[in-house]
């Protein structure tokens, strides 16, 4: 007799395994640390609303310079991308496809490219531009919205993720948060298309993202794929900003300082995501992302000086709610 333990491996396949065995594998598999691990990337990415908008404040990058943010932007996570794969470099990881994924390259190119695309460029595209337009704290609470999404689309895509009742009630819960916004009170703001709007669409660029992670894992060693989405989706934000007349007009080294901890929190929150995604169920790890705007929506009223309304309260609550539902055990 003895303990057993339910893992997942990386075909979604469900076995069940003893304690003895469990100890072996990689750390991003035990229960445990997975959940540090996703509550540690879900708590540095709360930290990005305050920062950005301290950021726009100290680069003087003001609400309509479009160029301006998406150069910011870029900037970001270029250097992440750059970094990762310096690591990547030193560590002698493979840089290309692997042996499954090379009988159809183009396939796998055009996968990695779409995942670029929705991880990075057109994901915080919209993000910065809706940031810019509304409060980091209502931004942090209605970007939960891809949390929900991720998780429902999960189940019609991995075995690993099956639709139940709590992840029905769970989600329906969190989106009861979001909508909690929007009730009344001009003091939370209203709905607009430049803010809210953009979120939401940045919302469903990461649930897509996320989606396909998986995937990327398959076709690359995923410390490299999250390198080369943020490097060349960086790239990618960094020209059409260049284009549109984008600088950074005032550099300090307090702006350089913000800079610097936004491309930490890209570096170490993607590379613990991106990995735990792959060696887990999707739900069960993106779930813990709805602490974002828990996170987010706290340290904007503290650092930005926002008003804390009822609104809020109520919205982080039910989305917290909605964790502890999807995430509850029988």
């Amino acid at each position: 007799m003895g303990m057993y333990c339910i893992i997942y491996n990386k075909s979604n396949e469900r076995r069940i395994i003893h304690y003895n065995d469990m100890t072996n594998r990689s750390i991003f598999q035990r229960p445990v640390w997975a959940a540090v691990l996703a509550f540690t990337a879900a708590f540095l990415w709360g930290w990005a609303y305050p920062l950005i908008k301290l950021g726009f404040a100290e680069f003087e990058i003001t609400t309509e310079m479009t160029g301006s943010k998406m150069l910011f932007a870029g900037i970001r996570f270029f250097i992440s991308g750059i970094i990762i794969l310096a690591v990547a470099r030193m560590t002698h990881r493979q840089f290309g496809l692997k042996e499954e994924a090379r009988d159809r390259a183009w396939g796998s190119a055009l996968f990695l490219l779409a995942f670029t695309l929705l991880n990075t460029t057109l994901h915080y595209a919209c993000f910065y531009i809706g940031l810019s337009h509304s409060q980091g704290s209502r931004a942090a609470i209605l970007n939960s919205l891809s949390v929900f999404v991720l998780v429902l689309l999960a189940c019609l895509f991995f075995k690993s993720d099956r639709l139940t009742l709590r992840k029905v009630i769970g989600c329906s819960v969190g989106f009861a948060g979001i909508m909690a916004l929007n009730v009344s009170g001009e003091e939370s703001g209203r709905f607009t298309w430049l803010g809210d709007g953009m979120i939401i669409l940045n919302a469903l660029c990461g649930a897509l993202a996320g989606l396909m992670t998986r995937g990327v894992g398959k076709r690359v060693d995923v410390f490299v794929g999250t390198g080369y989405s943020l490097g060349i989706g960086g790239a990618l934000l960094m020209i059409p900003g260049v284009v549109m007349g984008g600088s950074l007009p005032h550099v300090t080294i307090v702006g350089l300082i913000y800079l610097l901890l936004l491309i930490g929190i890209s570096t170490i929150g993607f590379t613990l995501y991106n990995k735990l995604l792959t060696c887990n169920p999707v739900g069960k790890i993106a779930i813990w992302n709805s602490l974002i705007p828990v996170v987010g929506a706290v340290t904007s009223c503290v650092c930005l000086n926002e008003v804390f309304v009822w609104n809020y309260v109520v919205a982080a609550t039910l989305t917290t709610a909605g964790i502890y539902v999807i995430n509850k055990g029988k």
